[in-house]
């Protein structure tokens, strides 16, 4: 059964979402500050397909904490935030984030999200993809810039994955949510483009013949074949 994270100081929101999503059929284990939610990500006995991470939390904060799992650890994100401001939510998806939800949720929403990650973090069977300079190990969730990893989180590799698919075509937002981060774009959401904002950056450092990705501003993204 799939190991689910929570980071949280809200004891009586813990219980109530291990107790749901336990009968969704997950092994769930609970954290109340970072430093704990830390000892038992770094447990091997103890580490999560993924993590539930609370922003608002004493001591080292949120996004303190994925600053630093970040540093060691791919597996996927979802942070949780009574704050609702878009710049809060953008924040989180820069620093690694796979995806974002503002308190309070429905644990069926969060589910669904759970759902999502899990799915796209799947060993895939689909064989290597190369788009010039780049290659794509699926079946790995792997990429190269020639002999050098890029060190993606889950939602980007998925994201660069579904770029490549479709290399030199655009590929519209929704369509991007969708296989990216497995759900709908909502309104307002700058998810997609915070991702490949940091997609961009890893490419562009890792060589200057890196695959490029172009906006068309509404429209959506695509993938461009760098300089042989």
């Amino acid at each position: 059964m799939p190991r689910l994270l929570i980071v949280d100081d809200d004891r009586a929101l813990c219980g109530l979402l291990k107790d749901y999503l336990e009968r969704e059929g997950f092994v769930v284990d609970i954290a109340h500050d970072s430093e704990a939610g830390l000892a038992l990500l770094h447990n091997p006995s103890t580490r999560p397909d993924l993590l539930i991470l609370d922003v608002m939390m004493p001591g080292r904060d949120g996004l303190d904490t994925l600053r630093e799992l970040r540093l060691k650890h791919r597996l996927p994100v979802i942070m949780l935030s009574a704050k609702g401001e878009p710049v809060d939510r953008v924040v989180g998806l820069e620093l690694g984030a796979d995806d974002y939800l503002t308190k309070p949720c429905l644990p069926r929403e969060l589910l669904a999200r759970i759902r999502a990650q899990l799915r796209r973090n799947a060993p895939a069977t689909a064989g290597s993809m190369q788009v010039g300079v780049l290659r794509l190990e699926p079946g790995e969730r792997r990429a190269y810039v020639g002999e050098q990893e890029l060190t993606l989180t889950g939602a980007e590799f998925q994201l660069l994955l579904a770029l490549a698919q479709r290399t030199g075509e655009l590929v519209d937002k929704a369509t991007l949510t969708r296989m990216a981060l497995g759900r709908e774009l909502e309104r307002f959401d700058r998810s997609i483009d915070v991702h490949v904002s940091r997609l961009r950056h890893k490419l562009a450092e890792a060589s200057t013949q890196s695959p490029r990705i172009e906006s068309v501003r509404g429209a959506g993204y695509s993938l461009v074949a760098g300089a042989a």
